[in-house]
């Protein structure tokens, strides 16, 4: 059902759904199709055409403890899982999604994602980071399954077709603005730009599902693409929700030097060694048991003081080798074909030959919208933590679960998108009738954000936005790096907030409405401006080194007093608050037991 409003300004076209999902990569597609096959009539917003969302890059694998390839138990995963988080993962959300991963993969199966496979038939795993047997004990496993090095290209094109197969409604090249939240707090649905036509549309539901994707290009370097501007999380900061655990950022450590394209951890799990200038496999002396295998920040951080201590390769002796030399040609053109392909165009080596130029990049957002097992978004109100907001949900790197605490194991992502997007659609399936009538909306629902869009599209300011976005992205990659010190934290957060305000001079020189891709620059850039102070505050609060977050003023992860999730709101004068949510350290079922704090070593 479409009804035109009337608003001076803008055309405004109103559609009434059960749930609108907004984002189109593996989560919101896993959502998508989940919803609709339960009945509920669904809408998916993209700013992208789906296949071009940023789950097509993931590339080398999602984890299920399927044992196809040796032994292995989902409780050894929920295992490596609460250890690879730094133990700052909540153990009731990692038993369900490791013990849930089985049936989810065998979904996708079902569903027609083309797996690699082993001579039985049977589908193909590969060892990856921090991925061990026996809680720790034994050989590392074989969970990762893979479809050669395109496993989230493979993914992605098979939800897409099943959620058009389940008759779900795509609005694609929408731009979401904003939720529309009312007077209770209650979700009512979201606000969104059509940027082909210049009209403004009003998604009414009964559940809004934010599957955004994480805000990577806060920083100069990362693997992300550029659409990944964190909107949902911009979208709830603006709606007065806070954050959860923002300062916790995975650096990849295989990103191609100078271009930041990503080198899949799957090269390391087929044998990939990194080395220094001396042509040493430094891991060998960082975690001796696993070597190129430990997790992603472990990684990280051990080539940052390779290069720190003057072993680092090339002229300026500032990047790591990683080399695939000793591999089977066959094996490089059977599992890592888009590796080769991706090494040549953007580092000119072909791999069989000469080692990948590779450098720490910026990869993953642990941290997001705080959220229970379900997908539904909590939080802190009248001393309780848990607080569901009724009506919002979200799943994948827009969300802090949280199942992978201060540092994601490789393969767990993908993981996580498939495995909460059909929690929600289960949750929802319960919780909602389908073709209930929506409530009617306040005369100035639509105000705020409209008064914003206007706002930016006629800013006359003197500085265009792709100059504060530079500054942002510098300032976020020179001090909100791999390690971290107080000192540099603290300028951090004073350069930051000035970025921040920064935005209030912004110009814009195109003040149409279709396909104004400055006007989007800039939305999105508004986003990004709020995660990063938030970031960088979150991050020079927490007085521990913790999984990605490594201080070298304290060195030592303090449970006593940082075994806490971080919560952290913005205001629109930048203005930031700060208080926490417990871990939690309970299981869901008798199946596993918690798992105590220990050191992490490997």
């Amino acid at each position: 059902m479409t009804t035109p409003h009337t608003n001076s300004a803008y055309k405004i076209t109103e559609h009434q759904y059960d749930m609108v999902v907004v984002g189109a990569g593996g989560a919101g597609l896993r959502a998508t199709f989940g919803l609709a096959a339960k009945g509920l009539q669904t809408a998916c917003i993209s700013k992208v055409f789906p296949t071009r969302s940023h789950t097509v890059a993931a590339q080398g694998g999602i984890s299920a403890a399927l044992a196809n390839m040796g032994e292995d138990d989902w409780r050894y995963h929920f295992f490596d899982t609460v250890k690879g988080s730094d133990w700052l993962g909540d153990q009731d959300a990692i038993e369900y999604m490791c013990r849930e991963a089985i049936p989810a993969i065998i979904e996708l199966e079902h569903y027609g994602v083309p797996f690699s496979r082993t001579e039985e038939g049977k589908i193909y795993q590969r060892p990856f980071g921090g991925m061990t047997t026996r809680y720790g004990e034994g050989p590392p496993a074989q969970r990762t399954c893979a479809a050669a090095d395109r496993t989230g290209h493979a993914i992605l094109h098979t939800l897409y077709q099943q959620s058009l197969a389940h008759d779900a409604r795509f609005f694609i090249e929408y731009f979401a603005l904003d939720l529309i939240m009312d007077e209770e707090g209650v979700c009512r649905g979201v606000i969104a730009l059509d940027m082909a036509e210049g009209t403004i549309h009003v998604f009414r539901a009964h559940g809004v599902v934010l599957a955004t994707g994480g805000y990577g290009r806060a920083y100069f370097s990362a693997t992300s693409a550029h659409t990944c501007t964190g909107d949902g999380g911009g979208m709830a900061l603006r709606a007065g929700l806070p954050l959860q655990d923002m300062e916790f950022v995975q650096f990849h450590p295989t990103g191609i030097y100078g271009a930041g394209c990503l080198i899949t951890e799957g090269v390391r799990g087929e044998g990939g060694i990194l080395r220094n200038a001396q042509g040493e496999r430094f891991m060998e002396r960082y975690a001796p048991s696993v070597k190129d295998l430990a997790p992603r920040d472990m990684v990280s951080r051990s080539m940052t003081i390779e290069i720190r201590e003057g072993r680092g390769v090339g002229p300026n002796k500032d990047h790591i080798h990683l080399d695939l030399t000793h591999l089977d040609p066959k094996v490089i053109h059977e599992r890592l074909p888009g590796i080769a392909e991706t090494a040549k165009i953007f580092a000119g080596v072909d791999v069989e030959k000469q080692p990948i130029p590779v450098l720490p990049t910026v990869h993953y957002n642990m941290g997001g919208l705080q959220t229970n097992y379900h997908g539904e978004v909590v939080t802190l109100k009248d001393g309780n933590p848990d607080a569901v907001v009724p009506g919002l949900y979200s799943i994948g790197e827009a969300a802090c679960v949280s199942v992978h605490g201060a540092n994601r194991l490789g393969s767990n992502s993908l993981l996580d998108l498939v495995v909460f997007g059909r929690a929600v659609a289960n949750r929802c399936a319960e919780t909602i009738k389908p073709g209930q009538p929506h409530k009617r909306l306040a005369s100035d629902a639509l105000d705020r954000s409209l008064a914003n869009l206007d706002k930016l599209r006629h800013a006359k300011g003197g500085t265009p936005t792709a100059d504060i976005r530079l500054n942002m992205q510098r300032i976020m990659q020179n001090d909100a790096a791999v390690f971290r010190t107080g000192e540099t934290l603290r300028q951090g957060v004073e350069k930051i907030r000035a970025a921040h305000d920064s935005f209030a001079d912004v110009k814009v020189s195109d003040r149409s409405l279709v396909w104004n891709s400055d006007l989007i620059e800039t939305l999105e850039l508004q986003n990004l401006l709020a995660q990063a102070v938030v970031t960088m505050v979150s991050a020079e609060n927490r007085k521990e080194s913790r999984g990605a977050h490594a201080r070298e003023d304290f060195p030592e992860r303090d449970d006593a007093e940082w075994m806490k999730h971080t919560l952290c709101w913005i205001d629109d004068q930048g203005k930031t608050r700060i208080d926490y949510r417990p871990v939690h350290l309970n299981t869901q079922t008798d199946a596993v037991q918690p798992i105590p704090p220990k050191a992490r070593k490997y």
